[in-house]
């Protein structure tokens, strides 16, 4: 190659690199949160979107599979994670743990619940244990209904019955959706036939369903104590480095369980209302809130973040 051909191949190698590095610079403001289509999981994804964009950040919210959060989040696809329920997505989340390519951020909401539920003429019929489930496999049609395909909470079903826990093992597994699961239990509740289900807190359901939670859950099940499960903030690797404005501000966002239930209750009664805008509306009436989320975070640009957040607040008055 001549010294003539060379100086004509430089600035078209330097244009064609800083093609490549300027999409890869962009998006370091890019927080991409991937969630799944439970509603809690659903408030805490877009409350979290409109705070970071607030403050400058270009965020977004994929909602899919929780096995295609935890792969996205693996392989640099995505950033952030609200909804790892523990200790039910053990079998799920552990093995990203352990390779090193999910980080188990903070604890974003203690005191939730995660097991089977019964209504409660069931439990006031007997059924109120894991033990009792397959004393009335007739009743109950053989059947459990959970939510969607790749659940962690299914999978547990699953394995209940293909290791024959509890005597499960002639009961199917009906897979469905939050939404649609809800809906056979409601219409199951009219006729007071028997069902048992994949019920949480906090949620909507329980509120509007008077519903029982089955005792008797099981390390190698939905965890001790009946249940009690704890909800954790996940990140891909290298996010603490490279964002370490927004991790703060991650480490610092914890949904009470209260709040999550008003929150619900409030979009139960106004099914036209967007999960975003449930929410906002809750934090203007609780700024403190805010100001906890938001301590010693900024904008991208540097500047408080607080008051940045309160505009957008004051915006939608």
């Amino acid at each position: 190659m001549t010294i003539a051909t060379l100086k004509k191949t430089i600035p078209v190698l330097v244009l064609l690199l800083a093609l490549f590095i300027a999409p890869a610079q962009a998006s370091r403001d890019d927080v991409r949160i991937t969630s799944v289509g439970w509603t809690d999981v659903t408030v805490t994804s877009e409350l979290a979107v409109a705070i970071l964009q607030s403050l400058g950040y270009s965020s977004s919210n994929m909602m899919t599979s929780l096995p295609i959060c935890y792969q996205a989040l693996a392989t640099n696809e995505a950033d952030v994670f609200l909804g790892n329920w523990m200790p039910s997505m053990e079998s799920v989340a552990r093995p990203h743990f352990d390779s090193g390519n999910v980080i188990q951020l903070v604890p974003n909401m203690t005191g939730a619940k995660y097991t089977l539920a019964v209504p409660s003429y069931v439990a006031a019929g007997g059924l109120k244990d894991f033990k009792d489930i397959a004393k009335y496999g007739d009743k109950l049609e053989w059947k459990i209904y959970g939510i969607e395909e790749g659940n962690d909470g299914n999978d547990i079903i699953e394995s209940m019955i293909d290791k024959n826990m509890f005597g499960l093992g002639k009961f199917e597994l009906v897979a469905s959706s939050e939404s649609g699961m809800l809906a056979q239990v409601q219409s199951f509740m009219r006729e007071k036939k028997w069902i048992v289900f994949l019920g949480w807190s906090p949620h909507s359901m329980n509120e509007k369903i008077d519903m029982t939670y089955l005792t008797g859950s099981t390390d190698d099940t939905f965890g001790p104590n009946d249940g009690t499960a704890t909800v954790y903030t996940n990140v891909r690797k290298g996010l603490p480095q490279d964002m370490p404005n927004v991790t703060r501000f991650l480490q610092n966002y914890v949904v009470p369980v209260t709040m999550m239930n008003s929150i619900m209750v409030t979009m139960h009664e106004k099914p036209e209302m967007k999960a975003r805008d449930a929410a906002l509306d809750w934090v203007t009436a609780h700024p403190d809130m805010a100001a906890t989320w938001l301590e010693s975070v900024t904008t991208k640009e540097g500047k408080p973040g607080l008051p940045a957040f309160l505009k957008l607040l004051e915006s939608r008055k």
